[in-house]
């Protein structure tokens, strides 16, 4: 079975830097969904944590996972799930929550990773 370390960062953020995730109890429910999303998909998430207007995880790759499916999962599905829950509508009277379309990456050694 092959083995990989390759251990990504990505960060991304909200659609125009909107505060969306400025209350901490906010950020906390999202950052707790992105955490069993992944683990759903089987997506290896080392950690997840972010402000008010982005988000970061640390990702170790598994062999057959793609970087581009990696977050369209983590981003698409989360986007959905804080717009049907409405747990941002109260603050912003906005109809729709959504992260930026891109996001940044790189790569971590893995010997900066706590075991």
């Amino acid at each position: 079975m092959p083995v990989l370390k390759i251990f990504i960062h990505f960060i991304w953020s909200t659609k125009n830097r909107a505060p969306y995730l400025i209350r901490p109890d906010i950020r906390e429910q999202t950052w707790d969904h992105i955490r069993i999303n992944a683990k759903l998909k089987n997506i290896s998430l080392l950690g997840v944590s972010g402000h008010s207007d982005h988000c970061h995880c640390l990702f170790s790759m598994g062999n057959d996972q793609m970087i581009s499916k990696i977050i369209q999962l983590i981003k698409g599905e989360s986007s959905y799930w804080i717009n049907k829950s409405g747990l941002i509508l109260n603050d912003f009277g906005k109809d729709k929550f959504d992260w930026q379309d891109d996001y940044f990456g790189e790569t971590v050694s893995p010997h900066l990773i706590p075991s």
